[in-house]
């Protein structure tokens, strides 16, 4: 059970002397349910839970690097949050400031694209983004105010810059399908492979299984969307993902997705985990 007045962490060992954090819980769950799917590849695992002291820590699935962890909080669609260190790194904050109560506030936004399920003025402003750092496609900047033009530096396809210890090189993001076409046109928005304390992890914004995503050297984590008709189907995602092979993937801007169909055709021979969050 974990504690009504602290965040709990959940943690693991193959040793009993080396303990790496999987996931915090907030103090508000009344139990914890988590499951590790890396434990299927070491011969023993180990669990603990440990109560915290604070209680503002992000809660969320830990990703460890040699600087420090990476936690990975999903908030709704393609909007999370991650913190590393000092820096809250915020995906495409839409929704309203509800959806952030609690929450840090951002030292960097990242944005994807144009369209309002990635981009929103309102929550921007009330997440405090204007006194962070914001990377944007070129056609974000021009749909922002002054204030928060001002805060961004705009990053075409295949550019790179370092922000606050973390290197961001922008991905192109597009749709190859006849049929969808035109909803995602190439060079407009920016997937994003950020590289934290060693670790590379890919957000991919909205696209298809491009050659460019097939081509990556993402080895830790990538976050990819799957729905029709915007995006890519399923069976797409999942080749994709068994290509590049992250060592961990989320299906996110998943609405009306078969997740367990994702997950089942990532398989489990590439050592590929597939943890399914609550995203909707």
């Amino acid at each position: 059970m974990a504690s009504k007045n602290f965040n709990s962490r959940l943690e693991a060992s193959s040793n009993l002397s080396e303990w790496a954090a999987l996931a915090t819980f907030p103090r508000s769950a009344t139990a914890l349910d988590y499951t590790d799917s890396s434990s299927r590849r070491v011969p023993s695992r180990y669990y603990r839970v440990r109560q915290l002291t604070s209680t503002d820590a992000l809660t969320g699935d830990h990703l460890t690097t040699a600087e420090g962890d990476v936690v990975i909080h999903p908030i709704n669609h393609a909007t999370f949050v991650m913190s590393w260190k000092d820096t809250v790194i915020c995906c495409d904050p839409v929704g309203g400031a509800s959806r952030f109560a609690g929450l840090p506030k951002p030292t960097l936004v990242l944005i994807t694209d144009i369209h309002g399920d990635h981009l929103d003025s309102t929550t921007l402003n009330a997440i405090g983004a204007v006194d962070a750092e914001i990377i944007a496609p070129q056609a974000v900047l021009t749909m922002l105010s002054s204030g928060l033009r001002a805060r961004t530096q705009v990053l075409a396809n295949g550019a790179t810059t370092e922000k606050q210890g973390i290197g961001i090189e922008s991905i192109p993001m597009y749709n190859t399908t006849p049929a969808r076409l035109s909803y995602h046109s190439k060079g407009r928005g920016n997937g994003y492979v950020l590289t934290v304390g060693g670790k590379r992890l890919y957000v991919s914004g909205d696209t298809e299984d491009i050659p460019e995503m097939r081509a990556l050297k993402v080895g830790d984590a990538a976050f990819i969307c799957m729905n029709l008709p915007f995006t890519m189907t399923v069976d797409q995602a999942a080749s994709a993902a068994r290509e590049f092979r992250p060592g961990r993937v989320y299906p996110y801007h998943s609405s009306g997705s078969n997740l367990s169909k994702f997950r089942d055709l990532v398989g489990t021979d590439l050592g590929i985990d597939v943890p399914l969050r609550k995203w909707y």
